[in-house]
């Protein structure tokens, strides 16, 4: 992210345009940027990551697809892009073999759903991610909406919370 302010106060006190665009590198779904910017001002961390838990509740699948679309499948991080490769550290040398699975796991995720695989991979090993995709492969559409919704609240907080502690 660019020179940003370092405090919630700080962050409640820029442009409007500025601060659409600092939510949008957080969670690239509009409504979510809306919908958090529309809390300002906040005087604490806590009332933001409140402003995201809230947000994301509000979220139409539409804006899931929204705030999806801005996340790299799992096993394949956006080349230079920092925050996906920091985010998926847990696949960095892992054997082909797992790299393998986990790809022929995302694609027939990815059929069923009509989207990209989202977990919270922060701190998640290969096989671990691998995991829960299986895991979670024989939900139905609204049951992995609902997963999907409270993963990217956790991403959105390790992102909020990282933009603060970067200072």
């Amino acid at each position: 992210m660019t020179n940003l302010p370092t405090t919630p106060d700080a962050l409640s006190a820029i442009p409007a345009g500025e601060l659409t665009e600092t939510l949008l590198e957080i969670c690239s779904s509009p409504s979510w940027a809306a919908a958090v910017a529309e809390t300002r001002p906040w005087s604490d961390r806590a009332e933001l990551l409140a402003a995201n838990e809230a947000a994301m509740a509000k979220l139409t699948v539409e804006d899931l697809a929204d705030a999806m679309a801005g996340h790299a499948r799992i096993g394949k991080p956006k080349a230079g892009d920092a925050t996906s490769e920091r985010e998926q550290a847990g696949i960095q040398g892992v054997d082909s073999a797992l790299l393998d699975e986990l790809h022929e796991a995302n694609a027939a995720y990815e059929a069923k759903f009509g989207h990209v695989f989202l977990i919270c991979a922060t701190g998640r090993t290969a096989g671990t991610m691998l995991a829960a995709l299986r895991e979670r492969f024989p939900n139905d559409a609204a049951t992995e909406a609902e997963i999907v919704r409270g993963e990217l609240r956790k991403i959105n907080d390790i992102r909020i919370n990282r933009l603060f502690d970067a200072a």
